[in-house]
């Protein structure tokens, strides 16, 4: 008993000081600023490296009350929430599994825990977590074979390596059906709205009406159109009336003219409809599933994509029923994946068991 508490207290501890670590990386990745360079951490308003007695787990962020103590900006709830997260299922894993497999789902639980925070934030998961996942599940498959339900490691290898191509294809085909069948959105705006492109550095803040987007959030490909049908527009000291604008990534056409946006600070004008280019999810999507197949298996891939899909169906009328939804609102797919692939971790047989007798009552 006294060497179960022990572990279950180190499990504990373990999860919040690798869940501290775990903020460094939500924070820096999306940035691509470096995870060891400051070694230490710092401020996000003031800079200042944070001394390590200011930077304990969970504790410090309560003593502070969630404010730097150099400069007395906030410190956001979310830098303690994810410590805590980490260390409580470091916790559960821990006692639910072998002290194998939970070691393993320690791995997982963190890239999951990361990828989910970003993903929520920056609608982006780095590659760093997805190809890095993949890799370290095949290699947690490889040391702990029990992840694949086997116990020869070359077996649960290759079928790691399996689920994790079958989890990246799948979504693939959901991406490239989604964008042939969902591909564009046409939106008839109730009255004549101005619009405004409006160039910052390297984007662009594109507004119309309420509703203002970062241009480079309508492109995932070079091929993706943006049309705006206009009742008048101003490009270059140029004026159009009646016309439709046709926007690509990097130029923009009004009737025979072609103009370089790179060449252009802003254009204006009144608008009546619009169709934007859309995807059914991001590409990070598509290797996070790898990554969950390669630490989880083929069943928990297709686990993952059904209860996620139904994560997010819900929360998606939930977000009806309470607010108006926007026409430019991003809803993050990752998060949902993520959260299909902790329900299978923890009682996917036994949802699947259920099904199956649902299906076949007698």
């Amino acid at each position: 008993m006294m060497y179960e508490r022990f572990f279950s207290v180190m499990a504990f501890v373990l999860g919040a000081c690798v869940g501290s670590f775990l903020n460094v990386c939500i924070y820096r990745l999306p940035l691509n600023l470096s995870v060891n360079q400051p070694r230490r951490s710092f401020c996000p308003s003031c800079k200042t490296q944070i001394p390590w007695h200011h930077n304990l787990p969970l504790v410090s962020w309560l003593l502070l009350r969630g404010r730097c103590a150099r400069c007395g900006a906030r410190i956001p709830f979310r830098y303690f929430a994810v410590e805590l997260l980490t260390a409580l299922f470091f916790l559960i894993l821990w006692k639910t599994f072998s002290w194998q497999v939970a070691i393993a789902y320690w791995v997982f639980i963190a890239l999951v825990i990361a990828a989910t925070f970003i993903d929520l934030e920056h609608f982006i998961i780095p590659d760093e977590i997805t190809i890095g996942g993949t890799i370290a599940g095949l290699i947690a498959s490889l040391a702990v074979p029990q992840l694949m339900d086997t116990d020869r490691r070359l077996v649960a290898l290759l079928i790691s390596a399996g689920s994790a191509a079958l989890g990246y294809a799948l979504l693939w085909l959901v991406l490239e059906g989604g964008k042939l069948v969902f591909g564009k959105k046409r939106i008839r705006l109730d009255k004549p709205t101005p619009f405004t492109w409006t160039r910052h550095g390297d984007d662009a803040d594109f507004v119309v009406g309420d509703e203002k987007s970062l241009w480079s959030d309508f492109f995932a490909r070079e091929k993706d159109k943006l049309l705006l049908h206009c009742s008048s527009a101003k490009i270059a000291n140029r004026e159009y009336a009646n016309t439709i604008l046709r926007f690509h990534y990097n130029r923009v056409q009004a009737d025979s003219e072609t103009f370089e946006l790179d060449h252009l600070e802003d254009i204006i004008g009144t608008a009546n409809e619009i169709e934007i280019p859309r995807e059914a999810m991001g590409r990070g999507d598509l290797k996070f599933l790898a990554c969950i197949g390669a630490f989880l298996g083929w069943r928990a891939v297709l686990f993952a994509i059904f209860a996620g899909s139904l994560y997010g169906s819900a929360i998606g009328l939930v977000t009806l029923i309470l607010g108006k939804r926007v026409w430019s609102l991003k809803l993050p797919f990752g998060p949902y994946l993520a959260l299909g692939a902790i329900t299978w971790m923890f009682c996917g047989d036994a949802i699947v068991r259920w099904y199956q007798i649902l299906l076949r009552p007698y």
